[in-house]
């Protein structure tokens, strides 16, 4: 068990997940501690047993929407309750078992080196992971890259992100969007365009079928039309800040600083 952290937490906003969050949670308190978690308006009965946990885990801190917000609103609650405490750092990780708890002091570590930057994990796909849903996330990396003049954000999609909490919060509390699946790309776009730039820490992914216990809640209609009106809007913001994002471009302050492997 690692020593308490006063600066950086874990994060974990579930709705429905079942089974599998508990063992997500104690997983990650396996490595790192704290571990909040934001139960999104689940109907699983996730509330009870999640209370029941926090009477013999004191580091376990567990925030409860009375309705489902989405992924992105559920990570906005738990900031800004975070943020009152003092918390600098926030890792954000899904609760369907996909992303590897073991990686969580590596993400922390180079953090506490950059504090000012974003860590972003790099998944490491193996065969588990659906081709329909590789070929979306490369078009969706592609115009990630366009927005950002090629900002160094290695996959938009993927989950298992460190963010300052202070500028993630301003991102988030200045706009209605990012809230629910649009809430990983959107907040990295522009905590780009502010200046944070990312680092990109290779980490395995795994899908879990039903029978493991794997939940997805991603729904290919409702969620690409999200992805399409997000990019839409991107564009318009990447075009206003043209000037800028050339300025830091000829200047070397856009794009991902290099993980090295050696640091952590």
């Amino acid at each position: 068990m690692s020593e308490l952290s006063k600066s950086h937490f874990v994060l974990i906003p579930s709705y429905n997940t079942g089974e599998i969050l508990v063992r997500t949670i104690r997983e990650a308190m396996n490595h790192w501690l704290p571990v909040w978690v934001v139960v999104d308006g689940s109907s699983d009965n996730t509330e009870e047993r999640l209370k029941a946990m926090t009477e013999s885990e004191p580091e376990l801190r567990v925030i409860v929407n009375s309705k489902n917000i989405g992924k992105g609103g559920a990570v906005l609650n738990g900031l800004r309750a975070a943020a009152k405490e003092g918390f600098t750092h926030a890792l954000i990780m899904d609760a369907d078992g996909q992303h590897p708890a073991e990686d969580i002091q590596k993400m922390m570590g180079v953090s506490q080196d950059y504090p000012e930057s974003m860590v972003l994990g790099l998944p490491v796909f193996d065969d588990t992971a659906p081709k329909e849903r590789l070929a979306g996330r490369k078009v969706a990396n592609f115009f990630v890259d366009l927005v950002t003049w090629r900002g160094g954000i290695g996959d938009c999609l993927f989950g298992f992100k460190l963010y300052p909490v202070r500028p993630l919060l301003d991102v988030m509390e200045s706009g209605l969007f990012a809230r629910r699946y649009d809430f990983d790309a959107e907040v990295a776009v522009k905590l780009v365009w502010r200046g944070c730039r990312p680092i990109n820490v290779p980490c395995p992914c795994r899908y879990l079928s039903a029978t493991e216990g794997g939940v997805s809640h991603f729904n290919y209609l409702r969620d690409n039309v999200l992805l399409t009106f997000m990019f839409a809007r991107l564009i318009v913001g990447m075009l206003l800040r043209s000037p800028l994002l050339l300025w830091r471009k000829l200047s070397g302050r856009l794009g991902a600083i290099p993980f090295d492997p050696a640091i952590v």
